[in-house]
């Protein structure tokens, strides 16, 4: 048979195939409408003078990852885990197979393998956004997604997804990330640290003694519809990690990512009624966020009560990661996408061992008296935290040192949306009323 797509071959072989391939292209979909979620999410949370920059980052993130993640990324990902045809090629650290889905990879597994991962690429690369939010040249972060989908997500995948060193840890069961605390959240949320420290500070977030200053969003209807989007397509991406709707474990998977994440919601909302008497419904979002993160990686492996708390302390993992972030790094992260994402990509990491109970892929914590998994899933840990700071930090100085990563001053105060783009996304904020309406 020669080079192409082998559909007939894959449904003699596997006659659930049409089943399984619908499943996970439409849980593939629900991924890629997340992308909506953090583009609502992030410009609502900043001001309006930047929105067009923020939605163009979100949209042009996406498109940028999406290629460098075809052309290199893929490869360096799943070569060598023989995932499906094409991949046969790679080693414990990094693959060399697939490049281009040509060849042996021009296959219909093949490209259902890619598809769905990719979409996931693209939201490693999106998290950054939030963190350099309304100070960073355009230029600078299409060529850091670029990167991003080309080499540093899928570098760590493949430790962990690809058939890598993580996977076969002889802790336990190897590191375990059923759907992407450390693979997709962490390794976006801690480039989004690197990224966030080395753009510097928005002008006015802190004062001269280093204390910070609130810099509110400026549109709550953004950040509410941007959640509900993104939580509905998480149910995509946990479930969806199965790649097969006859593994019926999806239940339990789509169970415990609502529980995690009303549970981090409902935490939040209660932290700020007891601290403030105001219920914020912004902290809330980022409560249900911070709990949906942390269910990634154990959403297979824990029984429903053991989500509830997974999601609860997500909240609180949440707040101590902003604090430190902002009071101790003096890093600006307009968004809170650190806290949400890194902090919670690094527990939710850790929650594997401490919660998995057995049930599932041979997968057990200390809930069932073993350390061992506890032990890969730290080493992991470090690896991702390593991994991310090290590149991150690398390829951000290395782009500031050439393009430039700060927009100039007078840009930052006016805002980025006329200077970089040409347009406002509330035009009519520079139009002055001259009259009774329908006068000119």
């Amino acid at each position: 048979m020669g080079a192409g797509p082998h559909k007939t071959a894959t449904l003699k072989a596997d006659p659930t195939a049409p089943v399984n391939f619908t499943w996970t292209l439409v849980a593939a979909f629900l991924v890629f409408f997340m992308q909506a979620g953090f583009a609502l999410l992030g410009a609502g949370l900043i001001r309006s003078k930047n929105t067009v920059n923020y939605l163009t980052k979100s949209f042009l993130d996406f498109c940028m990852a999406s290629l460098s993640f075809w052309a290199f990324g893929f490869p360096l990902m799943f070569g060598g885990s023989s995932a499906a045809p094409g991949l046969e090629r790679g080693n414990p650290w990094v693959g060399w197979s697939g490049f281009f889905l040509a060849g042996e990879a021009y296959d219909v597994r093949t490209m259902m393998v890619w598809f769905f991962q990719m979409v996931f690429a693209a939201t490693a690369a999106t998290i950054v956004a939030g963190a350099v939010a309304e100070r960073m040249r355009i230029t600078a972060y299409l060529a850091y997604s670029f990167l991003v989908g080309a080499l540093i997500y899928p570098v760590y995948g493949h430790w962990m997804w690809g058939g890598g060193w993580l996977s076969n840890l002889p802790l336990g069961a190897g590191a375990r990330d059923f759907a992407g605390s450390s693979v997709v959240h962490a390794v976006g949320g801690l480039v989004g640290l690197a990224g966030a420290a080395m753009v510097g500070p928005r002008i006015g977030k802190f004062n001269p003694d280093g204390s910070p200053n609130p810099i509110p969003g400026h549109n709550m209807a953004y950040v509410v519809t941007g959640t509900f989007i993104l939580f509905f397509g998480w149910f995509g991406f946990n479930p969806g990690s199965t790649l097969a709707a006859t593994d019926l474990r999806i239940a339990a998977i789509a169970t415990n990512t609502l529980l995690a994440g009303a549970a981090g919601a409902v935490v939040a909302v209660y932290y700020s009624l007891a601290r403030t008497g105001k219920a914020d419904l912004a902290l809330s979002c980022n409560g249900a966020l911070a709990g949906l993160v942390k269910i990634t990686a154990p959403c297979a492996y824990v029984a429903p009560w053991a989500a509830v708390v997974i999601g609860a302390l997500a909240t609180v993992v949440m707040m101590l990661t902003a604090a430190f972030v902002e009071r101790i790094l003096k890093v600006d992260d307009p968004v809170g996408a650190v806290a949400v994402h890194a902090g919670g990509g690094l527990w939710g990491t850790l929650a594997v061992g401490i919660f998995a109970d057995g049930t599932y892929g041979n997968v057990a914590g200390l809930v069932t008296g073993q350390w061992g998994q506890l032990a890969a899933q730290a080493v992991a840990v470090v690896a991702v935290t390593v991994w991310s700071l090290g590149t991150g930090f690398l390829m951000f100085w290395a782009l500031k040192k050439t393009m430039g990563l700060r927009a100039p001053r007078e840009e930052e105060l006016s805002g980025l949306d006329l200077p970089e783009h040409g347009t406002l996304c509330y035009p009519e904020e520079l139009v002055p009323l001259a009259g009774p309406v329908g006068r000119a």
